[in-house]
């Protein structure tokens, strides 16, 4: 059974980009200190925005809701094996998701055809050429999956990316925390709204955000929390220091400026602040009423939250931050 790169990227969806390919001397002089926050915002957001729904340590007999990102590069690899044209073909179809277009027709059969959204400029192409130039995550079953129905290794293709493993940066820890926990509860809650709806979303939100949110705590020994200016729990309201921060990613995101996560160290701890911002699918229960959010959600909504305030937005803002608080990693020299 094929899978499909179209349902693939729920989160790596309407990004278009107007910039043509390098050549070869342009890349030569591009400072290594450029290619290096490329490749790793390349990564970051792959990991950010498309694992949620294509996370490659979901069971291959469970409630997935769409192939590992691994099985997209694969089926890519097989009629675009030249660089420029598979990033160009992820691209075209990122940029318009049809039927007619998909590499993978059996996964759009299983999963059904990605819904279109929006993501900064240029994106598609940070992650497509991460995903040509590197070996990416794999599930456990998915090289004798592949190798069951092809025969060969070509999902391989690309480099292992060095990654140190004796010294960790905060910012390391920091970005693994946000992001892994991220992915434990956009798992759970597409899975719900693919399953059950995003009314009942909305009561998964509200007795399951927390638990979930609290066990990967203990799992890191972080204090984990997502705070906002505009809380839909009032345990959610960000103190003064978060509300400055808020308001500095706010500033980066509209004037779409690169951002970074924001480190402060104090008595051996580890304050790590890093932006939650909206795509399409967040304004079905953070949108407008009656416009992108229905009368049963809002009602449900307005049921279960009666001081929400996290509603009114539209893509691309700042909707909150992560504020983890953890040890300061050993210096190992």
């Amino acid at each position: 059974m094929r899978f499909t790169t179209i349902s693939i990227f729920v989160f790596f969806l309407m990004l278009s980009c107007k910039q043509g390919p390098k050549t070869s001397d342009e890349e030569a002089s591009e400072p290594i200190a450029q290619k290096v926050s490329q490749v790793e915002e390349g990564k970051k957001m792959m990991e950010n925005q498309c694992y949620l729904c294509h996370n490659p340590s979901a069971p291959e007999n469970g409630q997935r809701i769409g192939p590992p990102m691994v099985a997209v590069k694969a089926h890519y690899l097989e009629n675009y094996a030249n660089r420029e044209a598979f990033v160009e073909a992820i691209m075209a179809f990122v940029k318009s998701p049809s039927e007619d277009h998909a590499q993978m027709r059996g996964a759009v059969r299983r999963f059904g055809l990605m819904p279109a959204q929006q993501f900064p400029q240029g994106g598609v192409r940070r992650i497509a050429e991460y995903m040509y130039d590197y070996q990416i995550e794999e599930p456990d079953w998915f090289q004798a999956h592949w190798m069951d129905r092809r025969g060969d290794s070509l999902y391989n293709r690309g480099k292992t990316p060095k990654v140190s493993e004796t010294e960790v940066t905060p910012k390391e820890l920091g970005m693994r925390y946000a992001l892994e926990t991220k992915k434990v509860l956009g798992k759970n809650l597409m899975g719900t709204i693919q399953n059950k709806g995003v009314e009942e979303a909305v009561v998964f939100c509200n007795e399951r955000a927390y638990p979930l949110t609290d066990s990967m705590s203990t799992n890191f020994n972080a204090r984990i929390k997502r705070v906002s200016d505009k809380p839909r729990n009032p345990e959610n309201q960000a103190n003064a220091i978060e509300l400055m921060h808020i308001e500095t990613f706010k500033g980066q995101v509209a004037g779409g400026a690169s951002v970074e996560p924001i480190l402060s160290e104090e008595n051996g701890k580890v304050h790590f602040y890093y932006p939650i911002v909206t795509n399409t699918m967040c304004l079905n229960c953070h949108g407008t009423p009656d416009k992108n959010i229905t009368p049963k959600v809002y009602a449900s909504l307005l049921e279960l939250y009666p001081q929400d305030k996290a509603i009114g937005y539209g893509p691309d803002e700042v909707r909150g931050i992560w504020s983890i608080v953890f040890d300061a990693p050993k210096s190992t020299d």
